[in-house]
């Protein structure tokens, strides 16, 4: 923050107190701010009009080419110069800064949800110079996740066995390897850092003005990605509507006036932003104009075992579909037999279940797609939350075992726990 602070003009609130001694007084790392100036976007954005919207959006996207107009010279996360952490494991930067190891819950396998790998060591966690040290990075973080015994009460149904995601994390390496020479995603690979949780709940503006940014907070996860990282999602003040999957194949239905304005609301914030980021961020032209299957596996490869086999087996038979057409050379390393192939059908089947109902419930309880909701509507979302349980687990009994789905499959294919 205190780089981005001296080096932009981004509304980042003052730190008024930091200590990254355990040891101190309050017997942890803590860090204080100056209170964010104006109202909470997420809490304003259904009082603003569809003009504000837009001028809002527009504001919000040229902040994200302010922070891409910075250059660094490897990927990491940023550090005082004289932070307590090996020199070996710095690279100096100047006016008091350097890279160094990414912060990351990921790499350090402490991420929320994931207590059971909290204990398992990964080495690798950066900083990285280059393309190639950073997906060896990946993939190290990969093989550190993955458990040493099959766990035996695993409640993720697809998740797969051990030498599976060894395999699979081993085709990535593979695909990857040839993915990084190809020139044309090491021009979208240029090291960038943009807020990592660019979303409406982490954004305020003025109440007077809404299209006026005032505060932009939780940077703490903030790091020097590869720009085409930052091409992957879209946040939430330009996305573009999920479709109800109860509602997937149902004949369209008309649209009553507040759904038509509600999507051309929606719509015009969302060229907004693509307009900005495909023509205006220098950095992000480059990612945003190639297929996205050049980079899914970087997103994907090293959260393997937390979202199951079929997930990224998925994008390796996608890339491996699309590999000539691409332009990539020779043929894809993932070769596939015929067995693999009916066991990821199987899996697939599974995950594709959950991630459905997932979207689901994101509707319904009005969170973010990790659950998260703000603190004034928990109450009513945990209630939300237990009713739509118990829909879940009555529409698995309709289904029965004829459709391959037992109550003891469907509370295991719950995303977020109900009890």
């Amino acid at each position: 923050m205190a780089y981005l602070r001296s080096k932009s003009s981004l509304p980042i609130p003052e730190t008024l107190l930091w200590n990254d001694d355990p040891s101190n007084p309050v017997g942890i790392e803590y860090i204080v701010q100056e209170h964010a100036d104006g109202v909470n976007l997420h809490e304003h954005w259904p009082e603003m009009d569809i003009v504000q919207h837009m001028q809002c959006t527009k504001e919000l996207s040229l902040q994200i080419r302010e922070m891409a107009s910075l250059d660094f010279p490897a990927y990491g996360s940023l550090y005082f110069a004289d932070a307590p952490i090996e020199e070996k494991l710095k690279i100096p930067f100047g006016n008091g800064f350097c890279i160094g190891p990414y912060c990351s819950p990921f790499f350090w396998n402490c991420g929320a949800g994931e207590s059971d790998i909290y204990k398992r060591l990964n080495t690798n966690r950066g900083p990285w110079r280059d393309l190639k040290e950073y997906s060896a990075g990946l993939i190290d973080t990969a093989l550190s996740r993955l458990p040493k015994e099959q766990p035996a009460d695993d409640r993720l149904p697809f998740r797969g066995t051990i030498q599976e995601h060894s395999d699979l994390i081993d085709a990535c390496r593979k695909s990857m390897n040839i993915l990084i020479e190809d020139e044309r995603v090491q021009t979208a690979a240029t090291p960038a850092l943009i807020h990592p949780d660019y979303n409406k709940r982490n954004i305020y503006v003025s109440p007077d003005d809404p299209t006026k940014v005032t505060g932009l907070i939780d940077w703490q996860l903030a790091s020097i990605e590869p720009a085409f990282i930052y091409v992957h999602g879209t946040p939430d003040f330009a996305s573009l509507a999920d479709q109800d999957p109860a509602e997937v194949d149902e004949p369209e239905k008309a649209q009553s006036e507040d759904e038509r304005r509600l999507q051309k609301d929606l719509s015009i914030c969302h060229q907004t932003y693509d307009v900005i980021m495909k023509g205006k961020i220098l950095k992000m032209r480059a990612a945003t104009r190639l297929d996205p299957t050049f980079f899914r596996l970087f997103h994907y490869c090293f959260t393997t075992w937390r979202d199951g086999a079929p997930a990224i087996r998925q994008e390796l038979l996608d890339l491996r579909s699309l590999w000539s057409e691409l332009g990539l050379p020779g043929s894809c390393p993932y070769d596939p037999d015929e067995e693999e192939l009916q066991r990821h059908a199987k899996q697939y089947e599974d995950f594709e279940t959950r991630q459905k109902l997932k979207t689901w419930l994101t509707m319904q309880l009005n969170s973010g797609s990790d659950g998260w909701v703000p603190n004034e509507i928990w109450d009513a979302a945990q209630e939300a939350n237990r009713a739509a349980y118990a829909e879940w687990m009555e529409s698995a009994k309709e289904l029965g075992e004829a459709e391959g789905m037992t109550p003891e499959k469907a509370d295991r294919l719950r995303p977020f726990d109900a009890r």
